[in-house]
């Protein structure tokens, strides 16, 4: 049933509004009722917005403090909220949230036997060689620093002198027994020497991370105590640590 029929039932009249003459059309769409009820409800609304403002500011205390003074900034003439360090990385949130302290500490565990393990095989010899140092020799006022010969001084192979350890003497270089090693198979051993070191590499930063979990669970195992007071924040937490607080001291009974 339309609406005009419903009006006339109802014991109404419908009144009709007229469209826009052609001879005004060129003035756009005559406005209808409908849409200055629209357009009178928007104004009414954002005045009064502005005049709640308007009490607002003259009943503010300039003395009064709230967070967001020192939480936002100015930028442009437009205020901005500060950038806030964000304490757990995505792979921390979703351990703290699916897996309790129990699973944390025996994955810890897990890792940090593994990593003693491959410590114990790998004992990083390449780093020493890496490391920057000096070693000084002393030359006698007779003889000459361009006639020193430092394998000569070492009592090794002139082959070995870039090498800070595991760097035999030529007397214990005549008693070994050298294995020959094809050329094709010294790459291999390299790739799987750094497999080995990029593996243990991984896991010291796996433990690391479960450490950080297990320390910011019991954070949040100590504050949720209703037996003792709140603490003090001294360091917030972030992705590389868990948060410190300072509890008040209580003589025990």
């Amino acid at each position: 049933m339309s609406s005009w029929k419903k009006a006339a039932k109802a014991g109404q009249r419908t009144h009709r509004e007229r469209h826009q003459p052609k001879s005004r059309e060129h003035l756009g769409l005559l406005e209808k009722k409908k849409d200055y009820s629209i357009r009178a409800k928007d104004c009414h609304e954002k005045g009064a917005a502005v005049k709640l403002l308007r009490k607002r500011a003259l009943n503010k205390n300039p003395d009064e403090f709230y967070f967001h003074m020192i939480n936002s900034k100015i930028q442009k003439g437009i205020h901005r909220e500060k950038q806030k360090n964000e304490e757990h990385t995505p792979e921390q949130i979703k351990l703290m949230e699916t897996q309790d302290l129990k699973y944390i500490l025996f994955k810890r565990n897990i890792e940090s036997k593994k990593v003693e393990k491959m410590q114990s095989v790998l004992h990083a010899l390449d780093a020493a060689n890496e490391t920057k140092n000096k070693h000084t020799f002393f030359v006698d006022e007779d003889g000459s620093a361009k006639d020193f010969n430092v394998a000569k001084k070492l009592d090794t192979h002139p082959a070995l002198l870039n090498r800070r350890t595991n760097r035999p003497k030529l007397s214990k270089l005549k008693h070994m027994k050298l294995l020959s090693v094809d050329e094709s198979i010294l790459p291999k051993i390299e790739q799987q020497k750094h497999m080995a070191y990029s593996e243990l590499n991984k896991r010291i930063v796996r433990e690391r991370e479960l450490t950080i979990i297990q320390q910011k669970l019991e954070m949040d195992k100590a504050l949720k105590d209703t037996k003792v007071p709140k603490p003090k924040t001294i360091i917030s937490a972030t992705k590389d640590g868990p948060p410190i607080y300072k509890w008040k001291y209580q003589r025990k009974k």
